[in-house]
């Protein structure tokens, strides 16, 4: 058999890398759950015509077919098929209608699966990938406090990631209100069109930007000039909401919408100084391009790997979920885990003191004797202690290079009722009823690369 090919698009982590991944899922769940999130998982596969519902995404998903599938039958209805889902948010909106006489509101869940998303590989870019999202709906109505929650979340999930050596994160905010209302303040009604281009601005830059707001938005030169100026402004306190005031009041863009954006991204500022100094920054050219965020929009970036986008990203939403008699307001984020962890992995950021689970070795004098080695093995495991048992009753050296080449820190030898630190050296007697490894060395721990 040939030996195969990767296939682009579709990451498989080696078993350090696994345990990278899984520490991150198990500090992103942990800190969901403090908060009060409840975890659900939803299906993989939705109809065609929910899926398509978000907007541009028809080359970004896979169809399922049946091989007995009549082709092209399903090529005249394809709105009749199945196709896996490439975002957790169209499932859960579906999830919402379908259980909302069972589930009660304000509804917290967090949610991590895989997705698939069918575009062009490429750094930090995956056509199967993990997300781990967070979202709190309402019945009716939701409080504008969820939108600083979900974003002091995330915000606190990447700080306990800091320990184990990822970078210092920035969650980048804004309020669909600033900038809908600048624009019609402008005299602009094609808001749809403005926010677009004012999405691609570091995409594409700032010529490129003017000629799609005077081509596709109906812009003059100066209205773009003025749009421009406001995705300029950033800043990590409330002093950003007072310079859009005057950039607005300079224009004549003053609203009733742009100052409800303003109130609630000072708001959210505010409350990011108190518990998150320096984390949260207002950036006015976060527009987030679907249409359906109605207020607070976020994107999260690594400092430092800028170059790789936002690994973090969501808003606040009105009217994404209604079964015409109820909408369901919400807001919610999304953490992509697998951009994340490839960047950990790939620029060296994080390792791992091991890539197996067992700590110990116990080692085998001979094939006659294996039956006690399983015995020391089974009075460890049952105090929860990982444990292999040697493979072969080889001499005892080729055993403790054995468990050194898998990074045990242990070997256990049950004729002697004795334990070997084989990093130290140290051998000491020990019962498997009350012996217990160093703290740092039960499980893998991922650490910060020296």
């Amino acid at each position: 058999m040939a030996r195969p090919t990767p296939l682009s698009g579709f990451p498989e982590w080696l078993p350090a890398g696994r345990i990278v991944e899984q520490h991150v899922l198990d500090t992103l769940r942990h800190t969901f759950e403090l908060y009060g999130y409840a975890g659900i998982e939803t299906r993989a596969v939705e109809p065609l015509d929910q899926l398509l519902r978000k907007g541009e995404t028809s080359k970004e998903v896979y169809v399922l077919r049946r091989l007995q599938d009549d082709e092209a039958a399903a090529a005249d209805h394809p709105e009749q098929g199945l196709g896996l889902h490439f975002d957790l948010t169209v499932p859960f909106a579906r999830y919402v209608l379908e259980n909302a006489g069972r589930l009660t509101f304000p509804f917290k869940r967090y949610q991590i699966q895989k997705v698939w998303r069918g575009e062009r590989p490429q750094d930090g870019r995956f056509r199967e990938f993990c997300q781990a999202d967070i979202d709190v709906v309402g019945a009716g109505e939701l409080p504008f406090h969820y939108e600083v929650e979900v974003a002091l979340v995330v915000a606190e999930a990447f700080a306990r990631l800091r320990e184990i050596g990822m970078p210092a994160v920035q969650v980048l905010v804004n309020n669909r209100k600033v900038v809908e209302g600048f624009a019609t303040g402008l005299g602009l009604t094609d808001v749809e069109a403005v926010l677009r281009s004012i999405d691609k601005l570091d995409k594409v830059g700032p010529e490129a930007v003017t000629e799609q707001l005077v081509s596709e938005a109906g812009a003059t030169g100066d209205q773009a000039v003025a749009l421009l100026a406001l995705a300029e402004l950033r800043g990590s306190d409330v002093v950003v909401v007072d310079q859009v005031r005057q950039l607005a009041a300079h224009h004549g863009a003053d609203n009733a919408l742009l100052e409800s954006g303003l109130t609630e991204l000072a708001q959210l500022l505010e409350a990011a100084a108190a518990t998150a100094p320096g984390t949260l920054v207002a950036d006015l050219k976060i527009a987030r391009g679907l249409d359906y965020y109605t207020g607070s929009v976020y994107e999260t970036v690594l400092v430092g790997h800028e170059n790789l986008g936002s690994i973090c990203s969501g808003g606040r939403y009105d009217s994404l979920a209604s079964d015409g008699a109820t909408t369901y307001p919400g807001v919610g984020i999304s953490v992509g885990v697998s951009r994340l962890v490839a960047r950990l992995l790939s620029a060296g950021l994080v390792t791992v003191t091991r890539a197996v689970p067992s700590a110990v070795l116990v080692a085998v004098t001979d094939e006659t004797s294996r039956a006690e080695s399983d015995r020391v093995a089974q009075a460890l495991r049952a105090r929860g202690i990982p444990v292999e048992v040697a493979p072969t009753a080889a001499k005892f050296g080729k055993q403790i290079r054995h468990a050194d080449r898998r990074g045990i820190p242990y070997v256990w030898f049950p004729d002697a009722g004795e334990v070997k630190d084989i990093r130290s050296g140290e051998q000491v007697a020990a019962d498997p009823g009350s012996w217990w490894p160093g703290e740092d060395d039960l499980m893998p721990r991922v650490i910060a690369a020296s």
